[in-house]
């Protein structure tokens, strides 16, 4: 998902979380005087407006360095204290100030330890700047648990230790700095560009983006570690192998159990628990079996072939999990195979899209046909889809002319909407993609949407059911948070099928601010500038009033706030009744997909499917 859109889902979700929680404001009262009487302040900043003898609605929000959700209501959402010469120990009564993202401790003279649970403090923190300060000691590992941090500030402190590898895999996390500390080790991998100035001033520090790590440098206890590491690693991929001239001597359930592990591991590190997930993996979970027998195990041989050994000339699509490639078969049949990228990071993503596509078939989902895990190599293959993606007709190359009509948008809009009404309301779990743009919508000859990279994707039981998926939620909270995140990430494919601009060129954001793609939508839908946006192709040829249309319904799914948003069975009735001027999809049609997950056979293979040979 574009970083833009991960910080917009985070601040609607945190305001969901507000609107339905039944927590006290005194709660955030609280959390003040406790910051205020925990810390020294030679310089009076606090003492001078933090006066709690006073009982008018948002008093606190007039307080120095804090800013509520809303000014009349004591509810605190930033904190900044930045250069006040505070002095104490980190304020754990700041937990108390329950609906906190953002907090600014830097420039001052704290010390000692960050406490240890710092994720059970900042939950929901989307800024934790400590710069600057005496902190001292190792850097918590729960910080890996802050999944909503996007900027993490630790600089200029006496931290010692390691950086703990879980920060590397935080996805939300595009500003983070250790420099000028007493760290020491290897720097963990980062799923986003951390430069090297971040790690400047750390002697013990090494690896990617600083200078490779040496054997002489490092502790004897890192030596012990890697060695053992090593071995371990060596053991999984040998055992792993699969021989291309023989049968695996390893069971494939092995190796998606050995997959299935580190995942879970990563989940945990991640911090999981703040969502009530069921852990699934057993010592002979049944989840494996049903794994292997939803998509069929093909051959890499067979597959390393049909790509003419993953030549450059068949590359269809680059991701961020991998490179897709057409594969043609001895028998004609054409493929698409998605070669994830050598790193363990993409092992969630890949255990990720067997769960969700190998066990669901839609008409407006991306038919996944088999997979194969060879040495390092994890392939996923799908049925190829000869339109290509939607992206590639809206943006295409210079001077590659591609006419994309009005009804064919049309077209697409609805059938990506059914396809998430069906995932969302249909199925027997409930499967929320967070990723949805036209990159991920592929186009079949006959420019039917398919839905597809559901890498991000999260699998929700229903609460109450009996199921034994894999996820299990025991409130409606997120799940109604993952849904709006697919509804807003919808309106923003609207305006592209109305505008055919890429997302990120349609107007800029703040870091903080969340509502400017609401205003720019709602002035343009007001004014005679709607006309200066639309794709020019499609102006004069009849279809004005219904392009409006479209744009007011992707005003609804990008209100700054969840609950103003429809579901997808809403928008997909709006969009529903402009298609049927153009002959397509009725309410009926709709209903009866949902109708079919229930007798679907999702162990059976279509027509289309390969077996290993």
């Amino acid at each position: 998902m574009h970083p833009i859109l991960h910080l917009v889902f985070l601040h609607a979700l945190i305001w969901s979380l507000l609107s339905t929680a039944s927590i006290g404001l005194q709660s955030d009262i609280d959390c003040l005087k406790s910051i205020k009487h925990s810390l020294e302040d030679p310089y009076g900043y606090l003492t001078a407006t933090w006066d709690f003898n006073n009982n008018t609605d948002g008093f606190i929000c007039r307080f120095t360095g804090v800013e509520c959700w809303s000014p009349d209501e004591n509810k605190v959402l930033n904190i900044q204290l930045s250069g006040m010469g505070l002095k104490g120990q980190f304020p754990r009564g700041i937990s108390g100030c329950s609906s906190l993202t953002g907090l600014d401790l830097s420039n001052n003279e704290l010390f000692g330890p960050i406490p240890s649970d710092i994720s059970r403090i900042l939950p929901f923190s989307t800024t934790l700047k400590l710069s600057s300060n005496n902190f001292s000691g190792e850097i918590p590992k729960s910080l890996a648990n802050c999944t909503y941090l996007n900027v993490l500030n630790l600089d200029h402190n006496q931290l010692t230790g390691h950086i703990p590898p879980g920060i590397g895999l935080l996805r939300r996390l595009r500003t983070f700095t250790v420099a000028n500390n007493l760290l020491y080790g290897p720097v963990p991998n980062f799923l986003n560009d951390i430069s090297s100035d971040s790690f400047a001033n750390n002697p013990g520090l090494c690896g990617s983006p600083l200078d490779p790590c040496k054997s002489t440098s490092i502790s004897d206890t890192f030596k012990k570690g890697f060695v053992v590491s090593y071995a371990v690693s060596a053991f999984l991929v040998i055992t792993i192998f699969i021989s291309k001239k023989k049968k695996s001597k390893v069971p494939m359930q092995f190796q998606l159990h050995k997959l299935l592990q580190k995942k879970n591991e990563r989940k945990q590190a991640q911090h999981m628990k703040k969502m009530p997930y069921v852990e699934f993996l057993h010592e002979e979970s049944p989840e494996i079996s049903v794994l292997v027998k939803l998509v069929s195990r093909l051959s890499y041989t067979e597959i390393n072939e049909a790509t003419n050994y993953f030549k450059q000339e068949n590359i269809i699509g680059i991701g961020q999990m991998g490179t897709t490639y057409k594969a043609l078969l001895p028998n004609g049949l054409l493929l698409a195979v998605k070669r994830l990228h050598d790193t363990h990071l993409f092992d969630e993503h890949f255990i990720t899209e067997l769960k969700t596509l190998g066990r669901l078939r839609h008409e407006n989902l991306v038919p996944l046909l088999g997979f194969c895990i060879h040495s390092k190599e994890k392939l996923l293959v799908y049925k190829y889809m000869s339109k290509g993606s939607l992206y590639d007709w809206l943006h295409p190359e210079e001077g590659e002319a591609r006419i994309m009509e009005w009804p064919i948008r049309v077209k697409i809009a609805i059938g990506a909407a059914t396809g998430l009404v069906w995932l969302h309301q249909g199925c027997d779990f409930h499967v929320f993609h967070l990723a949805i743009s036209s990159k991920c919508i592929l186009l079949d000859e006959n420019f039917v949407p398919k839905l597809s990279n559901f890498g991000e994707a999260m699998l929700v039981k229903p609460y109450g059911t009996d199921s034994t998926e894999t996820f299990s939620l025991n409130t409606e909270f997120w799940e109604s948070s993952f849904t709006k995140e697919d509804v807003y990430c919808f309106g923003i494919l609207l305006l592209e099928l109305i505008t055919r601009e890429d997302p990120r060129s349609m107007t800029t954001y703040s870091d903080t601010s969340y509502e400017p793609l609401n205003n720019w939508v709602t002035h343009l839908s007001t004014s005679s500038n709607f006309y200066s946006i639309v794709d020019k192709s499609l102006m004069g040829q009849g279809f004005d009033q219904e392009i409006f249309q479209f744009l007011k319904v992707a005003l609804d799914c990008v209100q700054p706030y969840p609950d103003q948003r429809p579901t997808m069975l809403q928008l997909y009735k709006k969009l529903a009744a402009i298609g049927k001027r153009h002959g397509l999809s009725t309410d009926s049609e709709v209903l009866t997909h949902h109708g079919e997950t229930s007798t679907l056979q999702r162990d059976e293979c279509n027509e289309d499917e390969i077996v290993e040979v």
